[in-house]
């Protein structure tokens, strides 16, 4: 439940474009998609959820593999437009911090 809000820490692993995307503007939102794994999964609305979301099968992962060579080319171009941006709705919470201040925030009293 707290995923989204780990991807920005100093500890993750996630692409830079897609650290990057959580801050950008032009992301407006998430929503529900099958288009890069063939499995329902939120992430930042984004060119490549726009043109194929309607023609995505359900079809993981064998969907998941052949998108896989475009998200990888992708992400080493930084086109966050072609890459699955996976986010949570509070995505604008995420912060570059270390781990353990997001966790101390999460922790704190109200």
């Amino acid at each position: 439940m707290i995923g989204t809000l780990l991807l920005r820490a100093d500890e993750s692993g996630a692409a830079t474009p897609h650290q990057q995307a959580l801050t950008d503007p032009a992301f407006e939102g998430t929503v529900l998609t099958r288009a890069f794994t063939g499995r329902p999964a939120r992430a930042l609305r984004n060119a490549f959820i726009d043109r194929y979301e309607s023609a995505a099968p359900a079809g993981y992962p064998a969907v998941h593999h052949l998108t896989a060579p475009l998200r990888r080319a992708a992400t080493a171009a930084g086109d966050k437009g072609l890459i699955h941006l996976w986010a949570g709705t509070g995505y604008r919470q995420a912060a570059q911090e270390p781990v353990a201040q997001t966790l101390r925030r999460l922790t704190l009293p109200l």
